[in-house]
């Protein structure tokens, strides 16, 4: 509605007294409404709201439009405890819509209160019990306190009582009490006053209570009682009632206890009122087998050493509907293959449910509801019993059929007695799909052409099928036969999932041009097989194979050129070529062209020809050492145009050639022969002796020289005299100036890695490639690039003169390795049979 002013007097501020009365007025105001509010008002003003909240104001109608807001009473207004000012939201609405919403704020004014007493003399009438014979003393603490927290005086009356009252409130007898000749008992009137003079007034009765000398007896007769189970705590069973003969006609004073042990029940020690103290559950062990309880009841005449009596009770535990029935488990999960005939039994409830009350009649139940989706596909057999049945047939691959695998149901368990308490049960049925079709290929058969070059694992094609059933069924692929080599296990793999068929080994159409296989699709139940052939093409991927693709050449460098070196001729082969397809060509290492291949091109044999000769005298050559890399090619009938498509395979052959010099002749006058010493020193890293005997023996040779030089220092400074005596050094006789000289040198870890055939013997022998160095090749050792070898230099006579071609030795070298350098100088002789030449000489 529209927001308009309709209170007359709000907002506003009003106060109020503490402790007011309900019904005091707290402030006036009135409505007005509009001329058009035929009827005044629609709704009357209201408090919708309080800060802080609130019940302790309301209003009230005046007659007409006139209205007070007045007190309740509930709670009543109390300064200091209470909060000191209420904002109260008022809201009016008359007959046109139109409302209004202001505040009133109440404030809480204080009030001197009366004192108040505290403890049990503030809730009731306080009374007193005095043994006849008690000495006179303190019996009682009166605890009063003043509001405003005022200083408070106490007092007593009648003035003529035997008692007087202090300023702490403590009550004290003023004499020793005979219970036959005073009074039994007394009224004090305890007055607390403030200093204003306001005052309250509070009764104690004091008993003066007689010497106990008989024994107390139970009045009630009754001995047997009836509760129901799960009664609340403090409910009352039975009122116990004795008397003490001691007490005469007055009321006895006694004390009640339980003397058996009970969780279930309590009695109050004074009044004798039996009741509820815990749950008691007619259900659980041990009430459910054994639902009496039996207790023993003592009463006595005093808290200790008195007179007592004890009397025996029963209490009967009736059994109440107080639990529903319950399932375990609350979800059932079966299944059930689809197209299964009506009346098929799928579950009996009952087996699984059940009420733990007590009674027989309470623990009764029923199944009722059955409801979810599909549910008319299914029903109970009846309330009781609980057995779910299937009504109607499921069949998953019928279009008519919602394609629901699962189907949800609920049903309601609930007590036949008063009140009907329930639970409800799920259950899922799950309708199994039966295989009822074969899988079937898209083909009867499939044709995939690949190229015989096509690399290892890729796919060629895809096979693919179908099931009819619902749901799908998982199809999968497998190769049953045919995709087994010669050299391979499976030569084609199919991919389980997709159907892609891959090669798993190398396609060669010059070994099989045509694959027949069969594959498989399985759905785990049923299968079926479709045939599938793979076409071969055939691409040119065989690479020439020549013999030999490695050799070693030597030849001198005055060769002819056009010889057929060494008749040497390479012969090659390719598997998907024609022999007359073969092109030969000097890839890399023909320095100056000094070789060819003759055919170039066209047959499979071709002949290494050399096609210039030498020139190292002018500085045009200077290798002496070739390393031919010859490729040959499969497109010598393949045109010009049609290279840039085709593929060519290229076959390798490596030569190594070695160019030997002319022989320098020497010319002498006197013969001489040579002698060549051959030595190999082979390190294993295994033969750790090896280093540390070199190591010894050289460091005693160096003794030995040390020793040796210290001598022939002490003959050199011996007297002349004893010079002369000692024996004369015969010079060696000299030598003619022409002489053949050979100087041999072993060099350790020398490696040949190069062969050659020796042109004028035929002979083969082993050289490096570095130095020159060469030896003759053991016919028992393999035929290897790399071999041990050793260094050998021959002294020639260049133009009458004997020219030393020898290394220096070493520095790093022992000098055991330098005595190894041998002079010898003998008559000339030719070389007998038994000895060794040097390769090329």
């Amino acid at each position: 509605g529209r927001r308009t002013q309709l209170f007359k007097g709000l907002p506003a501020t009003s106060t109020v007294e503490e402790n007011s009365a309900a019904g005091v007025s707290v402030y006036n105001f009135s409505v007005t409404v509009s001329p058009l509010a035929a009827e005044g008002v629609a709704i009357l003003p209201t408090i919708v709201n309080s800060n802080p909240l609130t019940e302790a104001f309301d209003i009230e109608s005046k007659g007409g439009l006139e209205f007070r807001v007045i007190t309740t009473g509930n709670p009543v207004l109390d300064y200091e405890t209470m909060p000191k000012s209420f904002d109260l939201q008022i809201f009016v609405e008359d007959t046109t819509g139109r409302t209004d919403l202001n505040i009133l704020t109440i404030q809480v004014t204080d009030k001197n209160e009366h004192p108040v007493f505290r403890g049990n003399m503030a809730i009731q009438t306080v009374t007193i019990y005095v043994l006849e014979g008690t000495s006179p003393g303190r019996i009682y603490q009166v605890d009063a306190a003043d509001p405003e927290n005022a200083k408070l005086r106490y007092s007593l009356l009648p003035e003529t009582v035997p008692f007087s009252i202090r300023k702490s409130g403590d009550i004290f007898s003023t004499k020793e009490f005979d219970y036959e000749k005073d009074p039994h008992c007394y009224f004090l009137n305890i007055t607390v006053t403030d200093p204003d003079g306001l005052n309250s007034t509070k009764t104690v009765n004091i008993n003066i209570i007689n010497i106990n000398d008989e024994r107390p007896y139970f009045t009630i007769k009754k001995r047997i009682y009836r509760v129901p189970e799960e009664q609340s705590p403090g409910t009352i069973v039975a009122n116990i009632t004795a008397k003490d003969p001691d007490d005469e006609d007055s009321p006895s004073r006694l004390f009640y206890s339980i003397q058996s042990s009970d969780r279930y029940f309590s009695i109050n020690s004074a009044t004798g009122v039996l009741q509820v103290s815990g749950r008691i559950d007619r259900d659980a062990l041990p009430l459910r087998l054994h639902p009496n309880i039996s207790l023993i009841v003592r009463v006595e005449d005093s808290p200790s050493h008195g007179h007592a009596s004890e009397m025996e009770i029963t209490i009967i535990i009736d059994d109440v509907n107080d639990n529903p029935p319950e399932c375990n488990p609350s979800a059932f999960r079966k299944e059930a293959n689809e197209n299964t005939a009506p009346g098929t039994f799928l579950v009996d409830l009952r087996n699984y449910c059940k009420d733990i009350d007590a009674d027989p009649s309470n623990n009764q139940f029923s199944f009722t509801g059955l409801s979810g989706f599909g549910s008319n596909n299914f029903s109970l057999e009846s309330t009781v019993s609980g057995r779910l049945v299937m009504t109607g047939t499921i069949d998953l691959e019928n279009p008519a059929n919602p394609g629901v695998e699962v189907y949800t149901l609920t049903v309601r368990v609930q007590d036949i007695a008063h009140p009907t308490y329930s639970n409800i049960i799920y259950i899922y049925i799950r309708i199994k799909p039966v295989n009822e079709f074969f899988p079937v290929f898209s083909n009867l058969s499939y044709v995939f052409s690949v190229s015989e070059i096509t690399k290892v694992g890729s796919s060629i094609g895809r096979v693919h099928a179908t099931d009819k059933d619902w749901p799908p069924n998982v199809i999968t692929y497998s190769s049953v036969a045919g995709t087994a080599s010669r050299d391979y296990t499976n030569i084609f793999w199919i991919s389980p999932t997709k159907g892609d068929v891959r090669i798993l080994a190398r396609l060669d159409y010059e070994t099989t041009q045509k694959y027949i296989f069969t594959v498989q699709a399985s759905d785990q139940e049923k299968s079926t097989t479709a045939s599938v052939t793979v076409n071969v093409l055939e691409v040119n991927d065989e690479e020439p194979v020549c013999s030999p693709n490695f050799f070693s050449l030597q030849i001198p460098v005055n060769l002819a050129v056009g010889t057929n070196i060494n008749g040497f001729r390479i012969e090659c082969q390719d598997r998907d070529s024609d022999p007359r397809s073969f092109r030969y060509f000097i890839n890399e290492g023909n320095e100056n062209r000094h070789f060819i291949f003759s055919p170039s091109a066209g047959s499979n044999i071709s002949h290494l020809i050399l096609a210039s000769r030498f020139d190292y005298e002018s500085g045009l050559d200077t290798n002496w050492i070739y390393s031919l890399c010859v490729h040959i090619t499969d497109d010598n009938l393949v045109s010009a145009r049609d290279k840039i498509t085709h593929l060519i395979k290229t076959g390798t052959v490596t030569l190594s050639i070695r160019v030997i010099p002319n022989p320098t002749t020497a010319t002498t006058t006197t013969p001489g022969f040579t002698i060549v010493t051959k030595r190999e020193n082979l390190y294993s890293s295994s033969a750790w002796y090896v280093p540390f005997i070199i190591t010894l023996g050289a460091s005693l040779l160096l003794g030995l020289l040390g020793y040796l030089g210290l001598q022939l220092l002490l003959r050199l400074r011996r007297p002349a005299g004893k010079a002369r005596r000692s024996p004369s050094i015969n010079a060696p006789e000299k030598k003619k100036p022409k002489k053949n000289v050979v100087v041999t040198m072993t060099k350790l870890n020398t490696i040949f890695d190069g062969e050659a055939r020796d042109p004028v013997t035929g002979r083969m022998y082993e050289f490096n490639t570095r130095s020159g160095a060469r030896r003759w090749k053991k016919s028992s050792e393999p035929l290897q690039p790399m071999l041990a070898m050793q260094l050998t230099s021959g002294a020639t006579e260049n133009n009458g003169q004997g020219v030393d071609r020898a290394e220096a030795p070493s520095k790093k070298e022992p000098s055991e390795k330098r005595k190894e350098l041998t002079a010898v100088t003998k008559p000339a002789a030719k070389p007998s049979a038994g000895q060794s030449e040097s390769p090329g000489q």
